[in-house]
């Protein structure tokens, strides 16, 4: 009696049941590029945005114009979600800002830099990510 007592405490502690194990939530799937700053830019640079999302930087090499995205992993009720892309350093204010509620990302937002550092930043309900004075020339 006294064993099965403690098994059953044990077994209580570990999560497991008649039921057997219990299941946990799959992560979330990365956010992806998908092509939102138009054609011909490509990814340079991403960061992540804690557990949420990520910030895609792409450049176009015909124009010289940078775009940044900020995308939720996955859509959902509408969250704030911000964009900012400058020359670095940057100043108070981002040279290209977008932020609002979103379902899904905000952006794309573009910016001429070609021979310069920029700085970027995506933030999705106060967490934020990117970096700054990257992807120079």
């Amino acid at each position: 009696m006294r064993i099965r007592r403690k098994a059953a405490s044990i077994a209580l502690a570990l999560g497991l049941g008649a039921g057997g194990v219990l299941g946990t939530a799959a992560p979330a799937a990365a956010a992806t590029y998908g092509g939102e700053c138009g054609s011909g830019y490509g990814v340079v640079n991403s960061a992540p945005i804690g557990s949420l999302g990520t910030v895609f930087l792409t450049y176009n090499n015909s124009n010289g114009n940078n775009c940044a995205v900020a995308k939720r992993n996955s859509a959902g009720s509408a969250v704030l979600i911000e964009v900012g892309l400058s020359i670095y350093p940057e100043g108070n204010h981002w040279d290209a800002y977008e932020g609002d509620y979103f379902t899904s990302y905000a952006g794309p937002v573009y910016l001429n830099a070609a021979g310069r550092c920029v700085s970027w930043m995506g933030r999705i309900s106060g967490t934020e990510g990117g970096d700054r004075g990257t992807n120079c020339g």
